[in-house]
């Protein structure tokens, strides 16, 4: 396994964790002189390439009135642009394995959108259009590609804007609860591996029904409206 992070620090330690199988590399991931290294280094150590995870991303909240189109490039070029290097990167590989999967971690405001969140929002739905289109150019090659949309999962990134502990009762979720990394892991596993072979193209939200209970909630609240 090949860990990237821009992080050294953050990333040497986690790699030490993971034990000797793990191999860390420094990455930005908006650089295509980057993304050549990772995917070197990553055949040099283990011989093949069998799956890749876009998991890189940032979060910026702001109005759609008062944001810039500073943030708007900032967020494109994390979100979007490291998912497209990473996918022309890693395509080579995979064809000479004959296939593999990719997954692109993209989040359930690329599924509904967000409020204040605009440009964070878009570039997520771009991760989920450009998924399903390489899914269906990749497909012949044995190459599966699959998008995954976390709801509100307690990590650094959303520290700030959840305004609430991973412990906490989050009532915007059936589940009432945030959810953890550990809750996408096992899902983001399942989809590289053979045990997903004919799952393509496809979207899977994990949120807790944070979609669902919002969804009802809104009912509820247009049918009192009404009474």
């Amino acid at each position: 396994m090949v860990l990237t992070d821009f992080n050294a620090e953050l990333g040497e330690k986690t790699t030490a964790d993971l034990g000797e199988r793990a191999v860390f590399v420094r990455q930005d991931v908006t650089s295509e002189e980057d993304w050549k290294r990772v995917i070197e280094t990553t055949v040099s150590t283990f011989g093949h390439v069998d799956a890749l995870v876009n998991n890189a991303g940032i979060l910026i909240m702001e109005p759609l009135e008062s944001s810039t189109v500073g943030t708007l490039d900032k967020l494109l070029a994390v979100n979007v642009r490291s998912v497209y290097l990473g996918m022309m990167a890693v395509i080579p590989e995979l064809k000479k394995n004959g296939g593999g999967s990719i997954v692109n971690i993209s989040s359930l405001a690329g599924m509904n959108g967000q409020a204040n969140a605009v440009a964070y929002s878009g570039s997520k739905w771009a991760v989920r259009g450009m998924s399903k289109s390489a899914a269906l150019e990749l497909g012949q090659f044995g190459i599966r590609v699959n998008s995954v949309h976390p709801g509100a999962i307690a990590t650094p990134m959303t520290e700030a804007s959840l305004g609430a502990a991973a412990d906490a009762p989050f009532p915007l979720a059936a589940l009432n609860r945030v959810g953890r990394p550990e809750d996408i892991a096992p899902a983001v596993a399942f989809l590289i591996s053979d045990e997903s072979s004919y799952i393509s193209g496809a979207e899977l939200v994990i949120d807790g029904a944070s979609a669902v209970s919002q969804s009802a909630q809104f009912t509820e609240m247009m049918s009192n409206a009404a009474r």
